[in-house]
């Protein structure tokens, strides 16, 4: 199953990619992006102001600094309330699992069914 990046885990990708300064090709590999999708990106970024780029290399500006500390936290969050879902669905399909158990056949009459028909066979 293949999971899609958001635009803004893209853009983190690239600043992070970018580090202290980067070339094209750097980014690009680090980022795991094509050559297209980075020169779109790269665009929206520098006029972002989150990016500048002088001679081919490209730096952080400090709104891309703030953004990524903005992102790290959004992320680390995010991951912690992903992870408490997963174990709340857990816990709530324990619960569903438990209820089914409790709606069979053996809940509301604990005999066999081989009890069941020599009771029948009784009773003719």
């Amino acid at each position: 199953m293949t999971k899609y990046r958001s635009k803004v885990e893209i853009i983190a990708a690239i600043l992070n990619a970018v580090g202290k300064g980067a070339k094209k090709t750097r980014i690009m590999y680090i980022a795991n992006l094509s050559y297209n999708l980075l020169e779109k990106y790269l665009k929206k970024i520098i006029e972002a102001d989150l990016l500048r780029v002088n001679d081919n290399f490209y730096r952080v500006t400090e709104k891309g600094r703030i953004f990524l500390e903005r992102y790290e936290r959004f992320s680390s969050t995010y991951s912690k309330l992903k992870r408490e879902y997963k174990s709340i669905m857990f816990e709530m399909e324990v619960l569903e699992r438990m209820c089914e158990l409790e709606k069979g056949p053996r809940a509301t009459n604990p005999r066999s069914s081989r009890q069941r028909s020599t009771q029948k066979r009784r009773l003719r």
